[in-house]
């Protein structure tokens, strides 16, 4: 992390399918389309999907738009409960900008979960950023433990 610290995350792979239905025009500038249960989801929102299925409840950080979101097509946006924001903004205010934030952010009672996704594929490895790095260091700082994050590296 920037200050030096090193933490273990735990890691997923799930393993997802290929959208093979019908052409989706709005690949949000070329994002892979998965299959999840027969729907089209981004990788991010196919991590919720799990995550829903468990019975927790969340969404997709889509940092790009500054939008909270559990659907795409049709696009919607959420707002998070008021304890959701705070937090949120604490650990902005403590990363000193929204850059970052992990892609899903999901809650059981009290428990919370910010889960990154990465595509893992034969010769790359997309790797966790730098400002994904501040961010979660900051979250560590406004007292979220290492139990409350989770790398998805996820396969076709």
């Amino acid at each position: 992390m920037p200050s030096g610290r090193t933490v273990a995350i735990p890691k997923a792979t799930p393993i997802f399918k290929l959208w093979t239905g019908e052409k989706i025009a709005d690949d949000y500038g070329g994002k892979i389309i998965l299959d999840f249960d027969g729907k089209p989801e981004f990788a991010e929102l196919g991590v919720l999907r799990v995550f829903e299925q468990a019975g927790w409840q969340g969404f997709w950080v889509d940092t790009f738009h500054r939008k909270y979101r559990t659907r795409y097509w049709p696009a919607n946006s959420v707002e998070p409960s008021e304890a959701q924001a705070s937090l949120l903004n604490r650990i902005y205010k403590a990363a000193g900008s929204r850059k970052g934030c992990w892609d899903v952010g999901c809650w059981k009672g009290s428990a919370c979960i910010f889960a990154e996704s990465k595509q893992r594929t034969k010769g790359h490895k997309d790797e966790i950023q730098d400002t994904q790095r501040r961010w979660l260091e900051a979250a560590l700082e406004c007292g979220l433990p290492l139990e409350s994050f989770l790398v998805v590296e996820w396969s076709l």
